[in-house]
């Protein structure tokens, strides 16, 4: 018996001269963009032995691992579904070189990293930087990320798919669909979507909410049919903010009443639509004025 299980990865922040170590990728899928040096683990070995492995081919270093850094996981792909642990890692010999199918590396100081383009690994590099950058690696991170709420940009569109995908009712939509999607996205004027973005040394988008407006002849409505937060930063007051900007901006716009559509809601996102007040109905309301 064959079980189709999540394929377990890994990751490696490799800490060096005040900076991290990233990879070019020589390979596709995102061929010559940056990541964290990692890939999955053989059949033979632990997860802290892939990670040594894999960042020595792809680096020339040799690594110790300092912790077990974050788990995360990948089920929308691509391309299969899998888990990612991620380790903080110092060099301990070895000389920097591109290996394996890495294009190039070289340490990118903090205010230097680019934008990843692995959504485990972005949210790896922003708990990085949270933990290492701004107050001492012993304390804990915040409990609540400091945030910006703003409108969306076309620029944002990869990052805000991908939070899309995260929710399980979208998982088996088709290529053509996501296209349909993406296009809904960049030119519907009756879709407005807001993302929340980490500050700086390197902004991140972690969560977004869209909002439908229907617009009868004598009332007018909002509904909210989409909204997700990367799954390091849920549990910290986002959904909340994601929320509150909605509810100014139905007011703006003279909205009647706002509904949320929970009917393709996971257990989580209904808990917390329960904790803000929301009965079971598959979509409720919630007044305006």
């Amino acid at each position: 018996m064959h079980y189709v299980n999540p394929v377990p990865g890994v990751g490696v922040v490799i800490e060096m001269a005040g900076g991290v170590v990233l990879v070019q990728r020589g390979n596709p899928p995102h061929k010559g963009e940056w990541a964290l040096p990692g890939g999955f683990v053989e059949a033979d070995e632990s997860a802290e032995e892939a990670a040594m492995r894999e960042a020595e081919e792809e680096t020339g270093l040799k690594i110790d691992i300092v912790e077990l850094a974050m788990l995360n996981s990948f089920p929308e792909g691509p391309p299969v579904s899998g888990i990612m642990i991620f380790y903080r890692a110092r060099p301990v010999g070895g000389v920097l070189r591109a290996g394996d199918d890495a294009a190039a590396v070289r340490v990118f100081a903090p205010h230097e990293l680019p934008r990843l383009p692995f959504r485990t690994h972005r949210e790896m590099i922003a708990r990085w930087l949270e933990q290492h950058t701004t107050q001492p690696a012993s304390q804990p991170p915040p409990e609540k990320p400091a945030l910006l709420i703003r409108p969306f940009l076309p620029a944002d569109a990869d990052e805000v798919l991908a939070l899309l995908a995260l929710i399980p009712a979208h998982r088996q939509l088709t290529e053509a669909d996501w296209q349909r999607v993406h296009l809904r996205m960049l030119e519907s004027p009756f879709v407005e979507v807001f993302v929340a973005c980490t500050g700086d040394p390197v902004p991140l988008i972690i969560g977004f909410v869209s909002l439908a407006i229907l617009r009868g002849l004598t009332d007018s409505v909002g509904v909210i049919d989409n909204m997700a937060v990367l799954p390091a930063y849920q549990r910290r007051g986002v959904g909340a903010e994601l929320l509150e900007s909605v509810l100014k901006r139905a007011r703006a716009l003279h909205l009647r009443a706002l509904w949320v559509n929970r009917q393709r809601a996971n257990d989580q996102a209904r808990a917390f639509y329960a904790a803000l007040g929301f009965d079971a109905l598959e979509l409720v309301q919630l007044k305006i004025r």
